[in-house]
């Protein structure tokens, strides 16, 4: 019942902490997603058979050792006073120590449990993947909708230039630089088509779906006003911290399951001898057949391979405790490394977006000097250019932020 709290605990905490890679303010789309993949992975699937496996092995292991059974035919018949022995028949039935069965079925539900917490980290790195194709679809996309407005106001740029050109307040090299920048800018958005065309498929193939399977996300983040609070002791319920603790439960089921393997065995047996009668003499029990109950002890007197097992136990346990430790540290580097990341994404987005609103106001500035003749192209293209570059900061710093969020998820959630 303690085995199976723990289980039922373990799954619960799953099930609520693939909810959180689903950011708060975020469409359900990313949920649904999410819930695709871990249905039709096969990566989840292996993992899943591979715990009904460990399962099923508790019924493997409560059984008995075979029953023995003899047949023996005299070919020299032995001669009692009863009479002949003609054959023999034998059963023997081993058990093993009071509670080693209890044992074997522990350390089996002990390493079901382990399995357990295999497909749990399976199941949230699978999460976690599908979380950053997802953002990174996003950045691609919010990129191509940028360069088309972009595209667009170098258009209108060009027409203006046109019209500059006519009256004599424009070179034809202002025209062909404005077209160049078009050109580079249209360069950049196919090159984002074949990008989201490769992370589309790379998505589609965690769901196990065909690879040009279109993949709605959502059209427009931003980033919180504020963000929750974070303690580096919720690490300890990291399942892949977890994973070390049922490690441990069932080396230690491992060595109880030894100490009962080291204890004698009793056998139950019966021996039956047909006897034939003698046929030139009455008397009582005149080829009466013999019944032989048997009680058989088996004591392993050597038992240098249990004390060895012993040993190994010990020191295994010792080596979980060190994987531990270190798996720890390795989860509280990444912790840090993705709340300093996503922090970093905050000041940036911050700083590019006090950046856009000057260079807007630089554009506007330049865009009133047309109507006095006196408009510069090559500052035009300039500010156009710090405008994009802004603005493809703001998506890059607004994808890091999730991204780097669904990482804080996944290490303490």
């Amino acid at each position: 019942m303690k085995n199976y709290n723990k289980l039922y605990v373990l799954r619960s905490v799953f099930v609520l902490c693939s909810l959180f890679f689903v950011i708060k303010g975020n469409s359900q789309e990313l949920e649904t997603l999410i819930d695709e993949a871990l249905t039709n992975n096969p990566e989840i699937q292996k993992f899943d058979l591979q715990y009904q496996i460990a399962s099923e092995k508790v019924n493997e292991v409560n059984t008995l050792s075979n029953t023995e059974f003899g047949v023996g035919y005299f070919v020299s018949e032995p001669e009692t006073r009863t009479g002949a022995q003609k054959f023999k028949i034998a059963a023997k039935q081993m058990l093993p120590w009071f509670g080693t069965i209890s044992a074997r079925e522990n350390y089996a539900t002990s390493m079901a449990d382990a399995q357990y917490v295999e497909v749990t980290i399976a199941k949230r790195k699978l999460a976690l993947s599908v979380s950053q194709f997802y953002y990174l679809l996003y950045e691609i996309r919010a990129k191509q909708e940028v360069l088309d407005e972009n595209i667009v106001l170098l258009e209108s740029y060009e027409q203006l230039a046109l019209t500059s050109l006519e009256v004599g307040k424009a070179s034809v090299v202002d025209v062909l630089r404005l077209q160049i920048r078009q050109n580079e800018l249209t360069q950049d958005k196919d090159v984002l088509i074949q990008q989201n065309e490769g992370i589309q498929a790379a998505m589609n193939s965690l769901m196990n779906q065909k690879y040009d399977q279109a993949v709605s996300v959502v059209a427009f983040l931003e980033i919180p006003e504020e963000d929750p609070f974070y303690s580096y002791e919720t690490l300890t319920v990291n399942p892949e911290l977890l994973k070390y603790d049922k490690l441990y439960e069932s080396i230690e089921q491992s060595e109880l399951l030894n100490q009962k393997d080291s204890s004698p065995m009793v056998g139950f047996g019966l021996d039956y001898i047909n006897v034939e009668k003698r046929p030139d003499m009455t008397f009582t029990d005149n080829g009466k057949d013999i019944v032989m109950p048997m009680v058989t002890l088996s004591i392993p007197i050597f038992n240098k391979k249990f004390k060895s097992q012993t040993i190994q136990n010990h020191l295994r346990k010792q080596e979980i405790q060190s994987q531990k430790e270190e798996r720890f540290n390795v989860l509280t580097s990444e912790l840090s490394k993705a709340i300093s990341q996503r922090n970093q994404s905050r000041i940036k987005f911050n700083t590019q977006e006090k950046n856009l609103r000057q260079a807007e106001d630089a554009e506007d500035i330049l865009i009133r000097s047309y109507e006095t003749g006196t408009i510069d192209f090559n500052d035009v293209l300039d500010i156009q250019e710090l405008q994009l570059k802004f603005q493809m900061g703001q998506i890059e710093s607004v994808k890091t932020y999730y991204t780097q969020s669904t990482i804080i998820n996944y290490l303490i959630k």
